[in-house]
């Protein structure tokens, strides 16, 4: 006889999804990207490079671009049904100035990180 797993609760099914947020800074631009990793597919991006932005922003790289970047992404993904995500940094990052600011801005508009 075959015992079948326990059914997870939809709430908790809901924060599993494997969308993961990734970051590049470099000394002129910020960009911010989630990914959806089974399929590798890029489900949502941001830059201080798009055109409609770079009217918005005084400067496209220091901590302020980076918080309204973030804030945008957070934006995107609300409107896709994506609730929740996991945060990648690279072995350089810390959790420190505009990796601060591109995390604190999706905690604020309601993106759950994991």
């Amino acid at each position: 006889m075959v015992i079948p797993p326990p059914a997870r609760a939809p709430r908790i099914i809901d924060y599993l999804k494997p969308y993961v947020l990734k970051m590049h800074f470099t000394n002129k631009y910020v960009s911010a990207q989630v990914i959806h990793t089974p399929t590798a597919t890029v489900a949502s991006s941001a830059s201080s490079q798009e055109k409609a932005l770079r009217s918005s922003l005084e400067t496209k790289r220091d901590v302020a671009a980076a918080a309204k970047i973030g804030k945008i992404l957070a934006e995107r993904l609300l409107l896709q049904g994506i609730p929740a995500v996991s945060v990648h940094l690279k072995r350089e990052q810390k959790y420190h100035g505009k990796v601060k600011a591109v995390v604190d801005s999706f905690r604020d508009a309601g993106i759950k990180l994991l």
